[in-house]
């Protein structure tokens, strides 16, 4: 399994900006979840992009222009945000094509099923993390998960 740069970074970010965000605060500035954060402002601008398309954020111009949250932080899966800047939550090596397989004759590998079950694992985890439990220090090996 394999989290690119693009879903670690739209997360950190997504996080910053709900640590950040009350309402009766401005928008926060890109600029400034770059510097906190170091990531490239450029490749802020492209993620954020994506996470306003996909109704994740909202974007305010002017002075005192940002971002905010389109919606509460406990309402927003880590899952969520990951799949908003298109990052699969994939482990098999095969392509978006499930029924081709990974081998090059078409078929399935050995430990397909393994891996494929691993990312569903990991696809169910992070969408039971909220924004909000990252920010609040909900999450760990000592996570209490709600049934």
């Amino acid at each position: 399994m394999r989290l690119s740069t693009k879903g670690r970074y739209a997360v950190m970010a997504m996080a910053d900006l709900a640590r950040r965000q009350t309402d009766a605060e401005r928008a926060v500035a890109l600029a400034d979840i770059a510097a906190r954060q170091e990531i490239s402002l450029s490749y802020l601008e492209q993620l954020f992009a994506r996470l306003r398309r996909k109704g994740l954020v909202k974007s305010a111009r002017g002075p005192g222009g940002g971002y905010r949250l389109a919606r509460t932080a406990e309402a927003t899966s880590i899952a969520e945000i990951v799949h908003a800047v298109d990052e699969p939550l994939r482990a098999t090596r095969c392509g978006g094509n499930q029924s081709k397989g990974c081998m090059l004759k078409g078929e399935r590998c050995l430990t397909h099923d393994l891996w494929e079950d691993l990312g569903q694992q990991i696809e169910t985890y992070l969408a039971s993390v909220s924004l909000a439990d990252v920010v609040g220090g909900r999450v760990g090996p000592n996570r209490q998960v709600a049934a």
